[in-house]
């Protein structure tokens, strides 16, 4: 259950992600900086070590949300959905990932989709895990919405679809404060279907943004629904200057600031 949010830039990009839970499952641990294959990598984690998004020091971002349309479930003991990202969270290009995801048992873990943004080459990829087949789906450098949902996952889509393409009319559409807006909007009310979502058993937990420049990766994370008002825990990443010829690769593949609307 969960909402991630790409907004395309000419030099980088910005991202959202409300994380939604059951009110029963552990608390999520705040961000922090460690190694793994000689790259720098900042995330969040679940006490049991697993994560649902990471930011490398290539500006690189990986977020996994569950797969609910798909209902077929592991038979016996599965595996953590939050050990797919820690497998590849060092990746700095979607092939390096790909021989990193091969590796994994996936016939011991539950359906998911896994979105990677790599800005040093302009590309979204998205990998999909439906228990038979893993399938990578290459997206166009624009803005996308990625909406997961276990209580009614098509309706979840359709509402927040709403939500965002309304949003994108707004003049401010692409900015920070926007961005932010929009993963604590309450449209059209508090309830299992909001954008940041409310319900009885279950509700967003945290928001996690991160920005990236041709200079610079930030990672911000609320520990708390992001209509709660909380100071963010900030971590960042010097990144060197990407090269003229990097940008208009992005340029041309249609990064903006409005960048476009593609709700998946």
């Amino acid at each position: 259950m969960c909402t991630v949010t790409f907004i395309a830039r000419r030099r980088g990009y910005c991202l959202g992600m409300n994380r939604d839970e059951k009110l029963t499952r552990p608390t999520g641990l705040p961000p922090k900086k460690r190694m793994v294959n000689g790259r720098a990598v900042i995330s969040p984690s679940e006490p049991g070590g697993g994560t649902w998004i990471a930011l490398n020091d290539h500006g690189a971002t990986l977020a996994l949300i569950n797969w609910y349309s798909i209902t077929a479930r592991v038979g016996g003991k599965a595996v953590s959905r939050g050990e797919v990202i820690n497998s590849i969270s060092a990746a700095t290009s979607p092939e390096v990932a790909d021989a990193s995801l091969d590796e994994l048992p996936l016939n011991r873990i539950n359906p998911f989709r896994l979105i990677g943004i790599y800005p040093e080459t302009g590309q979204i990829v998205e990998w999909r895990w439906n228990l038979k087949q893993l399938v990578r789906k290459n997206r166009r450098w624009k803005s996308h919405q990625w909406i997961s949902s276990g209580f009614d996952e098509p309706t979840a889509q359709g509402v927040r679809g709403e939500t965002f393409q309304r949003a994108e009319r707004q003049h401010s559409a692409g900015s920070l404060d926007w961005l932010r807006r929009l993963h604590r909007s309450h449209s059209p009310h508090a309830g299992p279907f909001s954008t940041c979502m409310h319900r009885a058993d279950a509700a967003t937990v945290s928001y996690t943004e991160v920005t990236v420049s041709s200079y610079e990766a930030v990672m911000r994370y609320h520990a708390n629904a992001p209509c709660k008002t909380s100071a963010p825990i900030v971590h960042r990443f010097r990144l060197r200057q990407l090269s003229p010829q990097v940008v208009e690769t992005n340029r041309r593949r249609g990064a903006s600031q409005s960048g476009g609307l593609n709700v998946i």
